[in-house]
This record gives structure tokens, sequence and C-alpha cells, in this order.
């Protein structure tokens, strides 16, 4: 019998993060959802009910931790995992060709949030 398809919903400002996640997740077949807006992170993760919220905590829009206090308050999503993580504060002002810069997720923590 074959696994059935994880659903992970990431709410992120940028695709960076999804460009980052991306083999790990082709090779796992997950189904993935972006939603770029934590405005709509919360209705969008009621709707989807997906497996796993990979959730940016310092977005433009809002603040993520209002949006996980929401789950987390709400009987229908409370026992949905959710990964927060912050993107270093200078992040924005980094220079794009800085070799030394490197990805949240890599190497083995990717890998175990993908177990």
């Amino acid at each position: 019998m074959a696994n059935a398809t994880q659903r992970v919903l990431i709410v992120n400002g940028s695709h960076d993060i999804l460009e980052m996640l991306e083999p790990l997740l082709d090779a796992g077949n997950y189904d993935v959802i972006f939603v770029e807006s934590s405005g709509h992170a919360y209705s969008q993760i009621k709707r989807v009910q997906p497996d796993l919220v990979i959730l940016c905590i310092r977005m433009d829009d809002a603040e993520g931790l209002s949006v996980l206090s929401m789950l987390k308050l709400d009987a229908e999503t409370r026992d949905i995992p959710v990964v927060t993580y912050t993107t270093p504060p200078d992040e924005e002002t980094a220079d794009e060709d800085d070799e030394d810069d490197e990805p949240f997720f890599s190497g083995a923590p990717a890998a175990r949030l993908m177990n």
C-alpha cells in the first residue's frame, strides 16, 4: 500500500524558503501549498488542513506569532504541527552574492524536518 501524500503549507513573504526546501519536498513527494501573506494563512490552513505548517514569524503584513496563536486556540487546527522560524534581521540588506550565507534549512536539520 502506497503512503498518502503529505500536505505541507509554507507561510512566507518570499519564495526563497520554498527554493531551499524544494529538493527535499520533491524527493519526499509532498504536496506543497505556498501562502505569501500571513493575513491569508489562517484561513488557508483551516481550509486545507495540512499535515505540517512551516511559518515565518517575521513578515511584512502581520506577525506570524499571531497566526500561530490563532491556530493553537482553534480546536480544528491546534493539533497541526507548526515549525516556526525567522530570518536574520539583516537578510533584506545582505548581498545576494554573499557566499557566507547558509540556507536556514540545510543538511541534517532539513532531513529531520521532513521525516
